[in-house]
């Protein structure tokens, strides 16, 4: 009993560990984390109503540049695989309310690298035709490489999203 607490509590305190690797990032700032140069820009703003209450909604951009000298790499291996961990940086926006299934967090993720695979199969008509399936063969992101991507916040009125950024490699 007392070994699994213990367990409980040293899983806890490494969770939060990932917490306060975290750092703030505001509208137009660039963040360096981990050799990766994070920037978060506010595109679009405007007031909507949600269950008769006022909220502001803001659509963001983010992106991150690799300007260290590591690539990350994952390679696919010949039998099927599911990778769900392609994620480079992490934004989170604290205040974010979710409604309207709209985002708490932007997390830029590898780009996919594409192999097309050829093969035979029979037509409807029973003829034989070649063809092509462009089949994913790895995730990556090399020096120099930029992610982007965009998503939609909806904060309490006359709050500004706050943005915290992690690395999750």
């Amino acid at each position: 009993m007392k070994n699994s607490i213990l367990i409980l509590f040293v899983l806890t305190f490494l969770s939060f560990g990932n917490f306060t690797k975290a750092q703030k990032i505001s509208d137009g700032e660039t963040a360096d984390v981990n050799g990766m140069k994070v920037s978060f820009n506010i595109t679009n703003k405007e007031s909507i109503q949600v269950g008769g209450k006022t909220f502001d909604r803001y659509k963001v951009s983010a992106s991150v540049k690799n300007t260290s000298d590591k690539s990350y790499n994952i390679r696919l291996t010949s039998y099927p695989q599911i990778v769900m961990e392609t994620g480079i940086v992490e934004l989170d926006c604290v205040n974010a309310t979710g409604a309207k299934l709209t985002s708490k967090k932007i997390q830029l993720k590898m780009k996919t690298q594409l192999i097309n695979a050829s093969y035979t199969a029979y037509d409807k008509s029973g003829k034989m035709v070649t063809n092509i399936l462009p089949v994913i063969g790895s995730y990556y992101f090399d020096s120099g490489d930029t992610i982007n991507d965009n998503a939609i916040f909806i904060v309490p009125q006359g709050e500004k999203p706050e943005v915290s950024v992690r690395s999750l490699r």
